[in-house]
């Protein structure tokens, strides 16, 4: 068999690699979602750079919990979660130049403290409402001074 042969049976195969990782990313998106309340999210991991550090997912409502998926793995379950009694809302801001390029369009950081530490997460005006009003819900006999 030439080479040009094998070139073109790679190329072919990996191309099918590429359409296969992608339906299942659609289909992982869809099964994530068919609950409701998910919504675009970014998560800052790494706040040793200025500006940097960002990772694009999902954030999903889990009862008392706040699921956060990175949105190129394919992984079932979420990489992090923050359970509604340890997150509060500090602030929110615009994003630096820097950050715009990172993020979603039009998304805004909003500064929660989280056991203790601080966390940042990127997420649409709209969302960020209904992350206050999720916040705010929490069941009667919860330390709100938290």
């Amino acid at each position: 068999m030439p080479i040009w042969e094998w070139l073109l049976d790679a190329v072919g195969a990996l191309l099918l690699l590429v359409v296969v990782y992608f339906l299942c990313l659609m289909v992982r998106r869809r099964v994530i979602a068919r609950h409701g309340g998910t919504f675009e999210l970014a998560y800052r991991a790494r706040a040793s750079q200025p500006g940097r550090g960002w990772l694009l997912g999902i954030g999903r409502y889990s009862g008392e919990t706040l699921e956060w998926f990175r949105v190129f793995s394919l992984a079932p379950t979420p990489r992090c979660r923050w359970q509604r009694v340890s997150l509060a809302y500090h602030a929110s801001r615009q994003p630096d130049p820097d950050e715009e390029i990172e993020l979603y369009p039009g998304h805004v950081i909003v500064e929660c403290e989280h056991e203790g530490g601080l966390i940042e997460l990127a997420m649409a005006p709209e969302s960020l409402i209904g992350f206050q009003a999720w916040l705010e819900s929490r069941h009667p006999g919860v330390d709100w001074s938290q």
